[in-house]
């Protein structure tokens, strides 16, 4: 018996003994979320260096069907990209200065659910927040994944100005632009072209946390419909992203065409490499 149960046990307060074993049970769920994902993460890892599930169970000590059965169940390893345990989806509230009023997008509200969804079927434990008018953030958390542009919040601004190789800067006729610094590419959204056209560019990318102490999984569109395109990136290819950049920062930029009436993302296509930072860095 470990001693923090020996401890909740001891509690004589019902109250407080309950409350105790409820958020003790929910840690407990997440640590048997994260350890199963890892021990199927170590087999599926196995596996793909050319060992056989036979000569795994012989290694491991246990039985190949016992193997196999953790390389086709529980939760997959790429949900790690997402966060582990735990994640916090942070999206914009925007001010409607012709209202007075504080408002939200409603893409921004579906990029957020299906965030939330899509964290959910990887066993993840899901909170929702936003990101006040004023951009204050609090980004020195775990799990922390934000869908908000830099020119809505100082602390996001600083974030992505971190990133190595891409690099967001407003055009001399005003729109907002991403440039790809290897390459010196510009990147511009279709509402700010002429012609006009139903296309728009996202950004996702695992940046710096302030603290140093960890990464935080930024999305951004130049227009919201960008943002929607990640999302559906992910949502549709999360294990790919997975396998190419693990949990190293990294960054990326998608084409979206759209629907003009809907906003939903019609196709979506990755317009850059995945940079992975640590790479940048040491070229």
């Amino acid at each position: 018996m470990s001693d923090e149960l020996q401890r909740i046990m001891a509690i004589q307060d019902p109250y407080l003994l309950l409350r105790e074993v409820t958020t003790r049970l929910a840690d407990a769920q997440q640590e048997v979320t994260e350890l199963a994902r890892l021990r199927r993460r170590v087999v599926q890892d196995l596996h793909a260096q050319g060992l056989s599930y036979a000569q795994i169970a012989t290694k491991a000590g246990l039985s190949r069907g016992r193997i196999h059965q953790i390389r086709h169940t529980g939760p997959a390893p790429e949900g790690a990209f997402l966060g582990r345990g735990a994640v916090v989806i942070a999206t914009p509230l925007r001010r409607d200065d012709e209202r007075g009023r504080t408002v939200v997008a409603v893409d921004d509200v579906s990029s957020g659910k299906r965030l939330e969804d899509l964290a959910r079927s990887y066993g993840l434990d899901v909170t929702s927040e936003h990101v006040p008018v004023s951009g204050d953030i609090d980004l020195n958390r775990d799990g922390l994944v934000v869908v908000c542009g830099p020119r809505m919040s100082q602390q996001m601004w600083d974030t992505y100005a971190q990133d190595p190789v891409l690099n967001w800067e407003q055009a001399d006729d005003g729109p907002w632009t991403i440039v790809d610094r290897r390459t010196g590419e510009v990147y511009r959204s279709g509402q700010d072209s002429h012609p006009a056209r139903s296309y728009d560019v996202g950004y996702v990318g695992k940046l710096p946390r302030p603290d140093g102490k960890g990464s935080l999984l930024a999305i951004a569109g130049i227009h919201t419909q960008g943002s929607l395109g990640v999302v559906q990136l992910l949502a549709s290819d999360l294990n790919t992203l997975w396998g190419q950049v693990g949990e190293h920062q990294f960054s990326t930029l998608v084409g979206v065409e759209y629907d003009p009436e809907t906003s939903e993302p019609q196709s979506v296509e990755l317009l850059t490499p995945l940079y992975r930072h640590d790479e940048e860095s040491a070229a």
